[in-house]
């Protein structure tokens, strides 16, 4: 058979086989007085808006289930329990004097909504109870207009333990701020509460604009052009469940810059869920975010319920997309478009590494399965943005849990007592598959079974799982090859090498060394990728290139043109041209391969115990540009062993432009 007239290279790899301070002082103690409040104090304080008990019942962490409505069972957890995120008494906060102990608070589900707690399904949306210093809606509502600079000082003396007056210097200007700004209490309290411990009012005031401009300026640094040079940006917002407000997350003083990251776990609580169909859910005007927005939601969930769930978990802070992300709809949508583009890419930092409260079956809903479900496009585990929301293994809770629900479903050897639970708790466990293994192929082909409603969704969800170093902005009319070109531009190195080695087919986008969305999409993935190999990029010229050893003359014989597995041969010749040597290869794919190719070949330079070679075929171009072709394997150790030994004798290392 003889050899085409075109000049070909081979590119192949070695593959192993299954790889896969706690918050700075900057806030310090009081005048060092010991204060306690009673809760009968803290009663005629608040009046009508609170509802306190006096048993000495402990933390809230340490409530244990039994047949009282406020008692709470321990919610479900895929690994581990909820009580590795809230294992710190209530009182062990780093902000406030340990010489101050807050009285005990319960915020009911009856106070804030109305709804009797023992009708409410979820055990832990009945009520919260702990001494940390959370306020009802209702005095979270409270105009300070209507309190005046007098009772305004009050209620933050009562409720944080402290006795401070009006003649604190610099303490007066900041309340009066607080009037003229048109501040409920809960905002007021959200902005106040991790300062009111200072030593030192005179700077307070200087200390908050920084917060803000530090912020303000580190967001206009990490967007340069359309690319977000800093992925791992703190969110723009968030909903503080002690003041029931969404409030700017500078304003709340936590150094995030230096709060390690066990901390940041045990106070921020980012929450995933899937939308519901639309004629199921509702837009609410309502006050947690101030009416910035209309805030969507199930038609039978409640935020207050949702709240009190979070807070039983043992947060201060949560994250939710309808409330801490600007929405459509309201009435500053420019703004809202030049804050997507920043923070909609970034949604994956508030999820990564982070102890997730997930709601499979619609926000603040109890856990359901019904037939079909599983299927549907609004499926939880099948919506485009859950793919980056798995958080840390150990710390993920399953939210909106019942003592019948499905969590607490009895199974043997993993059979369920149905086919629907057993395939449900394997949903559960196959997602920390996708969290302990950070292969590029495990990340694509999640997202290919996965729904958005806005398709370029589905490639800015992957930002995240795939480690990008930087990342693009976010266009919500952008094409899906622009936005995946886009993201294969932030990719590390290292990624694109194993698109590059091992999709068997050339791209079908005008780009050959890679695939297409759409292949992406379409096409089967291989599993338990992982190299070492990179494929480098040069911003300046936009050009992709390899540093890869090469066999300039070769062939490849006896593979079928189409059917599954083709076994053949791979013929190369020394450097001078006068030794051949024969190699087993394989095709697993039925992509069309002529029977002769030139070949050039790179060998991996890490062996394994255990490994077998992929070989990229393409055409050598002039200026040392290749032309990706398909791609083969040589399955057989003994085969890649001898290839290795030879490799001296038959490659020579080139630096090649792919095209």
């Amino acid at each position: 058979m003889s050899i085409q007239n075109h000049t070909y290279s081979v590119i192949s790899t070695a593959r192993t086989i299954g790889a896969s301070s706690v918050l700075a002082d900057a806030t310090s103690g009081c005048d060092g007085t010991h204060i306690t409040i009673t809760s009968s104090k803290l009663q005629e304080v608040i009046l009508q808006h609170g509802s306190f008990v006096a048993e000495d019942v402990g933390p809230d962490s340490e409530v244990t289930p039994d047949s009282s409505p406020r008692a709470h069972p321990e919610p479900a957890c895929i690994v581990g329990s909820h009580t590795s995120g809230t294992s710190k008494s209530d009182d062990d906060e780093p902000w406030r004097p340990k010489d101050i102990i807050l009285p005990e608070v319960t915020i009911s589900a009856f106070t804030e909504t109305g709804q009797e707690e023992s009708l409410i399904a979820v055990p832990l949306q009945r009520a919260y109870t702990g001494r940390k210093p959370v306020i009802t809606s209702g005095l979270a509502d409270t105009p300070c207009a209507t309190l005046g600079v007098r009772r305004l000082l009050d209620l933050f003396n009562t409720t944080l333990g402290t006795s401070h007056s009006l003649d604190t210097p610099s303490l007066s200007p900041l309340l009066e701020d607080c009037i003229a700004n048109s501040y409920g209490f809960g905002t007021a309290y959200s902005r106040l509460r991790r300062i009111w411990y200072t030593r030192d009012w005179s700077t307070i005031r200087a200390e908050v604009c920084r917060w803000e401009e530090e912020d303000q300026e580190m967001r206009r640094k990490a967007l340069v052009g359309n690319q977000i040079v800093n992925p791992n940006l703190s969110p723009r917002r968030v909903w503080d469940l002690w003041s029931n407000r969404v409030v700017p997350l500078w304003s709340t003083g936590i150094p995030i810059t230096t709060v390690t990251a066990e901390r940041w776990n045990l106070m921020l609580r980012p929450i995933s869920h899937a939308w519901m169909d639309e004629k199921d859910r509702a837009d609410v005007s309502m006050p947690i975010n101030g009416y910035e927005w209309s805030v969507t939601i199930p038609k039978d969930a409640n935020l207050n319920l949702i709240r009190i769930e979070m807070l039983n978990l043992g947060a201060e802070y949560a994250w939710l997309d309808v409330l801490c992300l600007r929405q459509k709809g309201g009435p500053r949508e420019d703004v809202r478009v030049e804050e997507w583009k920043l923070d909609v890419p970034t949604i994956g930092r508030v999820y990564r590494m982070s102890s997730v409260a997930c709601y499979l079956s619609g926000l603040g809903l109890p856990l359901t399965l019904k037939e079909g479900e599983l299927d549907s496009d609004r499926s939880w585990f099948r919506r485009a943005w859950t793919l980056q929301e798995l958080g840390w293994t150990r710390l993920r809770v399953i939210a909106g849990d019942t003592p019948q629900g499905p969590m607490h479903a009895r199974h043997k050897d993993g059979k369920y007592e149905t086919e629907l639970l057993t395939r449900f708790h394997k949903l559960l466990r196959f997602l920390d598959h996708g969290t302990l293994r950070h292969e590029v192929f495990v990340a694509l082909e999640g997202m290919q079974k996965r729904m958005s409603t806005n398709p370029v969704d589905k490639v800015a969800g992957l930002a995240f799982r795939l480690f990008s170093d930087v990342i693009s902005a976010y266009y919500e009319s952008q094409s899906l090859e622009k936005a995946w070109t886009a993201l294969l531009n932030s990719m590390k190195a290292g990624s694109r090498g194993v698109l590059f080695l091992w999709c068997p087919e050339p791209g079908n986008a005008g780009t050959k060394w890679r695939p297409s969305w759409d292949q992406i999409m379409a096409n089967p993935l291989p599993d338990g990728i992982y190299t070492l190999d990179d494929v480098d990029r040069d911003e300046k010229t936009n050009e992709y290139s390899c540093n890869m050893a090469g066999i300039e003359k070769g062939l490849v014989r006896g593979l079928a043109v189409g059917g599954g597995d083709r076994h053949g041969e791979l013929i190369v010749k020394e450097k001078g041209g006068m030794d051949s040597h024969r190699f087993k290869i394989t095709a697993t794919h039925e992509y069309p391969i002529p029977y002769t190719l030139i070949l050039a070949y790179y060998l991996h330079g890490i062996f394994p115990s255990r490994y077998y070679c992929y070989c990229v075929i393409g055409r050598s171009l002039p200026e040392k540009r290749f032309e990706k072709v398909s791609v083969l394997q040589i399955l057989d150790e003994g085969e890649v062993g001898r290839l290795r030994d030879l490799h001296n004798d038959i490659a020579t290392w080139c630096r090649y432009i792919l095209v």
